[in-house]
Formats: structure tokens, C-alpha cells, sequence
């Protein structure tokens, strides 16, 4: 499968002119990336969040051929049926060009326990919501009586046909069963090459005991990356943001964020391309948002080669 690139959406985007937004996602393409991704957050540590569907349908307006992605979606916090009603209207909108990356959250409880859910339930309300999502995406009528939701001849037209792409997300061993069960391929953050190659295998063996033989997977990879001139600069610019976004030390997450000049990222992100990975969905940052295009272009060009 070839190699798709992504890019989070830039940091100053929404706030820049319409036209500016439609440059910036020219410049995307004209670098070589494939998807825009973005996160989903309802309420994360101090409120920050932005609904991941409300963004993917504004961007798919954007360009009319770069893809959008959804990566990680809290499906857990949201009832099935709407979920598949927004897939069923990305299918029309945006036909051919979303996927949708699932995960169950958990780095801030609170922001499940204020929607009102259990933390301790979301990885089973996951399951069950793809579950019904799936049979849902088929147009056909879909009754359900599980742990959490019932459902009674609930039909979501139109079809999607075919059905939109579900990437699930997550570390644990659990979440990779879901993708085996569930998905159409896996996603994995902050983990080694090691830990990368065994969870590909972890999937294959379940998918197959699971009895689903003919899955078309896309299995992919989502680092953060610094990038300049050198690495302590790299370091600084990297190490900033994510303090800033996740509240955390830089010192939890630096064994699994590359750093320094596009080469050096090149070189530590190409054994997860040999191993397996099919998507790369790239967090860049760089001394701006230019800049942060313009390195992941070239990177996208080095993991192609």
C-alpha cells in the first residue's frame, strides 16, 4: 500500500483569511501530503479542544482533493447514531476523502467524567459504538440492545458505500484487539519500532482468530517532530509545544519525539515505513507554519524514497 503522509492542521490556520487557508492547504499538496488529521477534544485539561468533525467538514471544502482525518475521535463520549449520521454526511460531502481515527481517551479522565461518562466504561462503550456504527454505515435498519445503547430499527441513509475507513488508536493491548475486531487498521503513538512490529503481529493473529481474512489494513504512525537547523533548536521548539499542549515534561514523551534537521527525522521515522506503517500522520514544529510545511514535504519525500 503506498505511503500516505499527513499533516495536523496548522496552528495559526483558522485564524488566518479564507484565502490564506486555501493557500495553505495548496502548499500541503504541493509539498506531497496526502491528508490533513486533526485532533478531538470535547473539554482537555483547561478546556482546550475543537470538535473533530465540525473541522473535517470545514476543511474538506478547502481542497478538493486532499483527504481529512479525524485522529483520535472520543467516540466513547458521543451516542453511536449521530456519529454515523455525521459519517453518512462527510460520505456526501466529502466522498472518498475521510477517515475517521478512533480512540477511547483516558490522558484526562476528567474531561469523561464531565460528559458524563464512566471513565471506566469507555473502552467497552468504544467497542459497542463501532459495533452499531458499522451495521449502521450498511443503510439497512439496525436494532441493538448491549450494555449501553438500545436501538430500535434505527437506519441511517443514505449507505456508505463503501463504508468509511475506521483507524483505531491507542497503546494497550486492548486497543489493538479492537483493531483487529473492529477496524480497519491500527494507529500508534508514542511507541517504539519494537513495540510497533509486535503490535502489527498482535493484530494479525486476533484478526484472524476473529475470522476477518480480507481486511485491506492501513496500519500507521503519528509522531510529534521537531525540526530545524540543528538539533538543540529543534529540541526547544518541540519541547515548548508539547509542554504547553499536554501540561507534562518534555522528559515523558522525549525517547519517542524526533528531533533535529529533516535527515535526522527521516532517519528515526523510516524503520516504522519498513516495519509496516502505511500512514504517517505528522505533527511538525518548526520556527512557524511555513516552515513546518516545508519540512514535512521534504521528509514525506525521504520516507518515499
Amino acid at each position: 500500500m503506498p505511503l500516505t503522509i499527513g499533516f495536523a492542521t496548522p496552528v495559526e490556520f483558522w485564524s488566518s483569511s479564507f484565502s490564506a487557508k486555501q493557500q495553505t492547504l495548496r502548499d500541503l499538496a504541493d509539498a506531497g501530503i496526502d491528508q490533513v488529521y486533526m485532533a478531538d477534544h470535547v473539554s482537555f485539561r483547561d478546556g482546550t479542544g475543537t470538535d473533530g468533525f465540525v473541522e473535517v467538514a470545514a476543511l474538506s471544502q478547502l481542497h478538493p482533493d486532499l483527504s481529512v482525518m479525524i485522529s483520535v475521535y472520543l467516540l466513547a463520549l458521543r451516542h453511536p447514531l449521530p456519529v454515523a449520521r455525521q459519517l453518512a454526511t462527510m460520505s456526501t460531502i466529502a466522498p472518498g476523502r475521510f477517515t475517521l481515527g478512533v480512540g477511547v481517551g483516558g490522558d484526562d479522565r476528567h474531561e469523561i467524567e464531565v460528559c458524563g461518562i464512566d471513565p471506566r466504561t469507555r473502552g467497552r462503550r468504544t467497542d459497542e459504538s463501532l459495533l452499531l456504527i458499522r451495521q449502521l454505515m450498511s443503510g439497512m435498519p439496525t436494532s441493538h440492545a448491549g450494555d449501553f445503547f438500545d436501538v430500535v430499527d434505527a437506519t441511517i441513509k443514505p449507505a456508505i458505500n463503501p463504508p468509511t475507513p475506521i483507524i483505531i488508536g491507542g497503546r494497550s493491548d486492548a486497543a489493538l484487539h479492537r483493531a483487529a475486531r473492529l477496524g480497519d487498521g491500527w494507529i500508534g503513538a508514542w511507541c517504539s519500532v519494537r513495540r510497533f512490529v509486535e503490535a502489527l503481529e498482535i493484530i494479525e493473529r486476533e484478526a484472524e482468530k476473529a475470522g476477518r481474512l480480507n481486511v485491506s489494513w492501513q496500519h500507521g504512525y503519528q509522531p510529534w517532530v521537531g525540526v530545524a537547523d540543528d538539533g538543540d533548536t529543534a529540541r526547544r521548539l518541540v519541547s515548548s509545544a508539547m509542554e504547553s499542549f499536554y501540561q507534562v515534561p518534555f522528559d515523558a514523551f522525549e525517547r519517542y519525539v524526533p528531533y533535529g534537521t529533516v535527515d535526522d527525522v527521516v532517519e528515526a521515522l523510516q524503520p516504522y515505513v519498513a516495519a509496516g506503517c502505511s500512514m504517517m500522520n505528522l505533527k511538525v514544529v518548526a520556527a512557524d507554519d511555513e516552515a513546518a510545511i516545508d519540512a514535512a514535504g521534504q521528509i514525506a519525500a525521504g520516507l518515499r524514497t
